[in-house]
């Protein structure tokens, strides 16, 4: 395949920094609020669209409501330090260079790439760095076309932000695909290759097409495809009533009627994003072109930290035809503060959701941690041997062998995240830190663990 240089973006009325004063009168934010928005949005990407205001959001309930939380900025994402150089350039009226320089600065301090994903992750390919892709488990690899590197309104909590804020160098993204097929010919225990972002659907049918088109050679059969996105609740349009809408399921259906398993993995963080009417038809066409739609998000204070919405979305998920599949632990970056739940919570709340639900539903994995040795699930608190645990496992790893292997955490009813946690019963390690299984860190061999 050639280089794919079009843009065809959806056509939908976005709301950003430049022209939030300009929301519908009944959605009229305070000054103070508006500020902040315009402060914040210099270090953190900021894009919501008129269905979300429109639908999603409660303006009764705003600042607080869980929608307007995930798509418009708050101040307190910031640091108190971080917010006040920023206000005072905005408020200044400083040159835009100084205010990126700056924004830069605070971006860089806030872990833009989480577990390893720039020194690790990135594969290669006869001595040559990929930075369109990223392979971290055996059997997955994942895949950033170019123009599939922005959302159709941006989550404020996403971890992989450091794509939207021009940081040139810390961003992921392919222009052809042609790296992509050598690479997989290379690597034949590649099984599923998963096209994300951003978010791949604001492409147009053909371009996603011309994206996909290589992987359903003869030769990649055994390949299956997923497609990370959120356009399935913050613009449901897309499969619905955009000019493309049909020839995009057209190319959905030649996924699956190729034999390949295609999976959409719809990123639903509260039941609200399912109530539409045209949220429930977007996943109606989905379904009837054989691609299956898998719901994953991650726990957020100020959104969803509570057990009762968590089992409402799988339950309603279940209704529509959907499958639970994640819940994350809020990942180490960004304003993690401001969104994290502490993993004694995180567990309780995944629990009391698991209970409520029936059979269908408990498909669902979780809370999970993507860490940099791999996906670590919280299994439960317990007393062992006279100390109080966590009791965890992986659900993927750098190395396969490692998955589902018990190992045991000090409980810690503040940690949020895995690097605060101990082992427990006195070891100095946890069992994929020591050696043998000690992960190598040296450049060209990044994805090795010596054994």
């Amino acid at each position: 395949m050639s280089s794919v240089s079009t843009f065809e973006p959806s056509r939908f009325r976005a709301i950003t920094r430049a022209n939030v004063g300009r929301l519908p009168e009944w959605a009229g934010l305070p000054a103070e609020l508006e500020r902040a928005i315009r402060v914040v949005s210099t270090v953190l990407p900021f894009k919501t669209n008129h269905y979300v205001v429109r639908e999603l959001i409660d303006w009764a309930r705003v600042p607080d409501d869980p929608m307007f939380q995930m798509t418009f900025v708050q101040r307190e994402m910031l640091s108190s330090a971080d917010y006040a150089q920023m206000a005072a350039l905005v408020d200044g009226g400083a040159p835009s260079a100084q205010i990126k320089a700056a924004a830069d600065e605070v971006r860089l301090r806030l872990n833009p790439h989480p577990g390893g994903q720039l020194t690790h992750n990135v594969p290669s390919l006869n001595g040559r760095r990929l930075p369109g892709m990223q392979h971290k488990y055996r059997n997955t690899l994942l895949f950033f076309p170019g123009q599939g590197q922005t959302c159709h309104a941006y989550c404020t909590f996403c971890f992989r932000w450091a794509q939207f804020v021009g940081l040139t160098d810390m961003k992921f993204e392919a222009r052809e695909t042609a790296d992509l097929t050598a690479y997989l010919r290379a690597h034949p225990e590649v099984g599923e290759v998963l096209v994300t972002g951003g978010d791949p659907l604001v492409m147009g049918a053909s371009t996603l097409e011309r994206y996909l088109e290589p992987l359903l050679a003869p030769e990649f059969e055994h390949v299956d495809v997923r497609i990370g996105t959120k356009s399935v609740a913050y613009w449901p349009q897309r499969f619905v009533t955009d000019p493309d809408a049909d020839a995009l399921l057209r190319v959905f259906e030649r996924v699956t009627a190729s034999g390949r398993h295609l999976s959409i993995m719809g990123h639903y963080a509260h039941p609200r994003e399912l109530g539409t009417a045209i949220a429930q038809r977007a996943i109606a066409r989905i379904r009837s072109t054989g691609a299956q739609i898998r719901m994953q998000a991650p726990l957020l204070r100020h959104i969803n930290d509570d057990p009762q919405t968590w089992a409402q979305l799988w339950t309603a998920g279940v209704r529509l035809g959907c499958v639970p599949y994640y819940m994350f632990v809020e990942r180490d970056t960004g304003p993690q503060d401001y969104f994290q739940v502490p993993l004694a919570r995180a567990w309780q709340v995944f629990r009391e959701a698991y209970q409520q639900v029936g059979g269908l539903a408990r498909t669902v994995r979780g809370p999970s941690m993507s860490t940099f040795a791999g996906k670590i699930a919280i299994d439960g608190v317990a007393d062992v041997a006279g100390e109080r645990v966590f009791a965890l496992s992986f659900l993927q790893a750098r190395d396969p062998a490692w998955v589902r292997q018990p190992f045991y955490a000090k409980y810690d009813r503040r940690a949020a995240w895995f690097d605060e946690l101990r082992p427990a019963f006195g070891d100095q390690r946890f069992f994929f830190e020591s050696a043998p299984n000690r992960l190598r860190a040296a450049p060209g061999r990044r994805l090795d663990v010596i054994h």
